[in-house]
């Protein structure tokens, strides 16, 4: 079985998908126990599965990833060439390549089997709003 989820984005941050993608799943699931996969497409954000209990994560993850490739129109980000699209493009790409662009899920009893504290969650990477496209596959 197989659908496509659009979500929109607002710029910089994680966006919890859990409850569109297991609202699905559980419509969907027979057998009810096999293997999901979210696929995103698109080069400039991310999937991740992380603690949906406290949003402090989810800032600090947020908080990082700036740090760690902050815009190309920062000094140390210089060296970048990539800036056809705007000084948050190259830096997008690169976060993107550093997290998943795809997850595999077990289902189990028609659920997916997270753990008590986890959630599914959407990365953007871009600074504009974007409608995101995401594929699921459960077999």
């Amino acid at each position: 079985m197989q659908s496509e989820f659009e979500f929109d984005t607002f710029g910089p941050g994680l966006t919890e998908i859990t409850g569109r993608v297991a609202e699905w799943v559980q419509r969907v699931s027979t057998p009810q126990h096999g293997l999901l996969t979210l696929f995103i497409r698109h080069t400039s954000a991310s999937l991740l599965i992380q603690e949906n209990a406290d949003p402090d994560v989810q800032r600090d993850l947020q908080a990082y990833l700036e740090r760690l490739a902050p815009q190309a129109d920062t000094p140390s980000m210089s060296y970048l060439r990539h800036r056809s699209e705007g000084p948050d493009d190259m830096p997008a790409h690169i976060k993107a390549a550093l997290l998943p662009t795809h997850l595999s899920i077990p289902v189990a009893s028609g659920r997916m089997a997270l753990g008590t504290w986890q959630g599914v969650f959407l990365v953007e990477h871009r600074t504009a709003p974007h409608i995101r496209r995401v594929r699921a596959v459960l077999s």
